[in-house]
């Protein structure tokens, strides 16, 4: 039976490279889709009409994220790991305390980049339920890391990845007992469309970041008690 993976924003970006690396490895992908006119899906959809679905998901969404979780519980069996990969940044990042401050953006972002992974998660518990690998994935950032904090701005960004890896954790303290295991990841600077165009200063393509993503992801730890943000490169990041 094939293995089935869903991923959160893969529109573009780090998710369209996980979706295309997993197709060309032989999962069925679950393709969570924000932005339908944006051409690359439906090319993969071509290449792989198979074993790739597309879906309608906003993440923000509560109605959406349930709507996609009753409709593909009528289409596949099972699922066994769940890439949660949809973020956004904010173009008001740079705004000190001094400058003021964009609290309607903080507030989109968390709603994004915090709460969206949980009503994910659990409008999906019931298909990942039945899953052979009960593995729960989430693209962080070292942004969300207290310890390492040294900026002097980027609230909104970083408050939100903050909160999520709090979610995350919660999430393993209830779910891990039951026989799920966690990856919570830091894909590196990757020339992704987070500002809303391709950041062609970053360091790493979206293929190259979902090459060092996928392994992490699919691979066993030898410790799976323990919850860790992890890099690219292997590195741990203190929460």
């Amino acid at each position: 039976m094939d293995r089935t993976v869903l991923i959160t924003g893969a529109d573009r970006g780090l998710g369209l490279g996980l979706a295309g690396l997993l197709l060309s490895q032989g999962w069925h992908v679950l393709a969570g889709q924000y932005l339908p006119a944006w051409p690359e899906l439906t090319g993969l959809l071509q290449q792989y009409p198979q074993r790739l679905n597309l879906f309608p998901l906003d993440v923000a969404s509560m109605e959406s994220v349930q709507t996609a979780a009753c409709s593909l519980a009528n289409q596949v069996e099972r699922l066994d790991v769940l890439i949660n990969n949809a973020g956004v940044n904010s173009p008001t990042n740079e705004r000190s305390i001094r400058e003021g401050l964009d609290y309607a953006d903080m507030h989109r972002l968390y709603d994004i980049n915090a709460l969206g992974p949980l009503r994910v998660v659990e409008a999906f518990l019931p298909i990942l339920d039945r899953g052979g690998m009960k593995r729960l994935c989430f693209v962080s950032s070292e942004a969300g890391s207290i310890g390492r904090m040294t900026r002097t701005a980027w609230q909104p960004y970083c408050m939100s990845k903050a909160a999520l890896n709090m979610g995350i954790q919660i999430l393993f303290n209830r779910l891990h007992p039951e026989g799920y295991t966690f990856r919570v990841y830091h894909p590196g600077w990757v020339r992704s469309y987070m500002g809303g165009q391709k950041n062609n200063q970053a360091d790493l393509e979206p293929e190259q970041a979902a090459a060092y993503a996928i392994p992490f992801f699919l691979n066993d730890l030898e410790n799976e008690d323990h919850l860790s943000l992890i890099d690219y490169q292997g590195q741990t990041w203190p929460w």
